[in-house]
């Protein structure tokens, strides 16, 4: 079995020990100024976002890679033009960053811009082993997915586990950012009686103001009712100042246990990189 990362393949000394972050293709000269804190070959994934070209994500992917980290580009199926584009991307990231290990969406266009209309259909394209991948991360939907049921997402989700892994590559699962740590743990659960064991990055938002964090809540589909947002430590009724994930993570560290499988935090910084980081690593002090 390939090698996912180095950081699974030894016990986490707390909850955030082996974190994974996420930039943007303009978050280069953050991630620089936050580079010293970061711990050596932390897993940095690049966004594929609509506006930044495929110039700028090779750059940022190139910048993590020179500055200790293991990069993880993403690649958004319906954004993608053409099988020529998605090959070129692909090999660009491989030659001029060394790249390992990616990540597949199928996007927000409702649709497709090119040949491929999901993940399922990049992952089946046969590029990524060409390429010499080692793993294909893949999303997570612990409170459900808008155009899917709970059925067909715990289907889908197997279907590319397995195809990931038939194809000599490594499936890691990568949540969408959550305030409620009970959605998580029992869509764990219910992850593993199912038969799915892929490791999983748990996405977790870093500290924010509060505006902020509701306003990608919203545009993500996250849920956020009072009472997940009173757990999370935010008041409907007070959303001035910022809010950390302080909670959140204290309830895994507490929480998980050997029956969840593999788990590792993945950080969304919404408040910016290093405000993150630097909370990930006060977190770590602390405990």
């Amino acid at each position: 079995m390939p090698v996912i990362h180095p950081n699974w393949e030894r016990p986490p000394v707390n909850m955030v020990d082996g974190y994974s972050l996420e930039m943007t293709a303009k978050d280069v000269d953050s991630l620089r100024d936050a580079a010293p804190s970061i711990a050596p070959e932390t897993p940095v994934a690049v966004t594929f976002l609509p506006g930044e070209d495929f110039a700028a994500r090779i750059a940022a992917t190139k910048l993590v890679r020179s500055l200790g980290f293991e990069p993880m580009p993403h690649f958004s199926a319906r954004r993608i033009t053409s099988a020529t584009e998605f090959e070129a991307y692909l090999a660009a990231a491989v030659a001029e960053a060394d790249v390992r290990r990616c990540f597949v969406i199928a996007g927000d266009p409702s649709e497709a811009e090119g040949p491929y209309d999901d993940s399922s259909a990049l992952i089946a394209s046969g590029a990524f082993e060409r390429a010499g991948i080692q793993a294909i991360g893949i999303g997570g939907h612990p409170e459900g997915h808008p155009n899917m049921t709970p059925d067909q997402c715990w289907s889908v989700l197997l279907d590319k586990c397995t195809e990931i892994g038939r194809r000599g590559m490594a499936p890691l699962i990568v949540t969408q950012f959550v305030f409620d740590a009970d959605a998580v743990l029992a869509w764990l659960t219910e992850l593993r009686a199912r038969g799915i064991d892929a490791p999983v990055r748990i996405g977790v938002p870093g500290p924010a103001g509060i505006k902020t964090l509701m306003r990608f809540a919203a545009r993500c589909g996250v849920g956020a009712s009072a009472s997940v947002l009173a757990k999370y430590g935010i008041s409907i009724t007070k959303l001035l100042g910022t809010a950390g994930p302080d909670k959140l993570v204290e309830t895994f560290e507490q929480a998980l246990g050997e029956e969840h499988g593999r788990v590792r935090l993945h950080f969304y910084p919404f408040g910016g990189l290093e405000k993150t980081v630097a909370w990930i690593n006060d977190y770590a002090r602390a405990h």
